[in-house]
């Protein structure tokens, strides 16, 4: 999304993106930080495959800055001083079919997740049509800060999206290091070819006023009002230690703002 102009040796706001000799390259491709079969509620995917688990696999880079990275760890850094595994995309589709066929892990195939996945799509696309070969799902956790031509791309091979809406001010997203009309863009083209679901994070004093979700939710209900929203609640992290956790009362006012729109709202980490 940002389209970083690099010098050679120069890499990108993302960390995960470098010119080499003239030419951008993916420097995480197949680089693995993280590796877990979860529940595909934790996605969070509530209507997608409900019960069933998900390999879920992460790099490292994120093309944002959110000072309240759960992440951060893996997200906000280039990945030398992490512990690191290369796994091809072969590898990693014959990982989750073994899990598949293990009755007990119940996989369903894989979710890309954990770090922003959109800085390495090139990974996400070559694995993928593996997975589908194998007759399993792919689930893609972004930010949804990509371009169209990336979006459409993943689009054949990814079954469901949770993406990330993190408010509805352009200022908001302004400090985040992203545009919001960019998210919204790929929210509404990604709603027409796979199942997807949003998620907000409520943070004291950004995102946290009735006339933002009232907006947010009118939004998406022009989209699809079937499309389901997790309103979750913040708590201290990384460089925002200095808020308190999101109050729940006006966690829930704003999922009551938001039901008056949607069909399926959902209140999490409460």
């Amino acid at each position: 999304m940002h389209h970083c102009a690099l010098e050679p040796g120069q890499t990108g706001v993302c960390r995960a993106r470098k010119n080499e000799g003239g030419k951008i390259v993916c420097t995480n491709y197949g680089w693995i930080t993280s590796l877990a079969l979860d529940p595909i509620e934790k996605k969070p995917l509530y209507d997608f495959h409900a019960g069933s688990m998900i390999l879920s696999v992460g790099s490292f880079g994120c093309n944002l800055r959110c000072p309240f990275c759960q992440n951060h760890e893996i997200s906000m850094t280039d990945g030398e001083a992490l512990a690191v595994e290369y796994v091809s995309p072969r590898q990693l589709a014959d990982l989750a079919l073994m899990w598949k066929e293990q009755k007990k892990a119940g996989n369903i195939g894989i979710a890309y997740t954990y770090n922003e996945p959109l800085v390495g799509w090139e990974f996400v696309r070559d694995t993928a049509k593996l997975v589908r070969e194998y007759g399993m799902c792919n689930v893609l956790v972004t930010n949804g800060t990509a371009s169209q031509e990336v979006l459409e791309e993943l689009l054949p091979w990814i079954d469901a999206m949770n993406i990330d809406l993190k408010g509805f001010r352009e200022a908001y997203y302004r400090k985040l290091g992203g545009e919001l009309e960019t998210v919204k863009a790929f929210i509404a083209r990604a709603q027409e070819s796979c199942h997807v679901e949003l998620t907000t994070l409520i943070v004291p004093g950004e995102n946290d006023s009735i006339e933002d979700m009232e907006a947010q939710a009118e939004w998406i209900a022009k989209l699809r009002s079937s499309i389901p929203l997790h309103i979750t609640r913040f708590f201290p992290r990384y460089r925002m230690m200095d808020r308190e956790a999101t109050d729940v009362e006006q966690l829930y006012r704003l999922a009551g703002v938001a039901g008056r729109h949607l069909e399926k709202v959902y209140v999490g980490n409460v």
